[in-house]
């Protein structure tokens, strides 16, 4: 146990050392003051201009006769009488005599339902081993 802990002391040591080493070298690359040489980005050619769209041709154009100036009517249709209903002559229905209902009793019981939770022999307690 002694030597796990000592371990992770070390290893807890060098990490930090190596962290602090590698921000005091980024400082350094921070204070430069001579910038790096870069290469030059060379110019990139001029855009050439494009050469023009054709031009779209007309197209013929057709002789449509003119619109009629009238417009012509449907011809009226006349649709025959609807069929009358007789009212003579319909039998009726025979009357039914039904029997009222039996007088209304108290409803039947309901059964109780139980409020409280029945235990569950594997959570409670486990028997006393001293005995009286």
């Amino acid at each position: 146990m002694a030597s796990s802990k000592s371990f992770i002391t070390t290893l807890l040591l060098v990490v930090t050392m190596s962290s602090m080493s590698i921000s005091l070298e980024a400082r350094h690359l921070l204070q430069t003051t001579t910038q790096p040489n870069l290469p030059n980005i060379p110019t990139l050619p001029k855009p050439t201009t494009l050469p023009p769209l054709p031009s779209i041709p007309t197209l013929p154009q057709g002789n449509l006769p003119p619109f009629p100036t009238t417009i012509p009517s449907l011809p009226k249709l006349t649709m025959p009488p609807l069929p009358s209903f007789p009212t003579t002559n319909i039998p009726t229905l025979p009357s039914l005599n039904i029997p009222p209902l039996p007088a209304a009793t108290s409803l039947p019981n309901l059964p109780s339902f139980p409020t409280t939770f029945p235990s569950i022999p594997f959570f409670s307690p486990p028997p006393s081993t001293s005995s009286p």
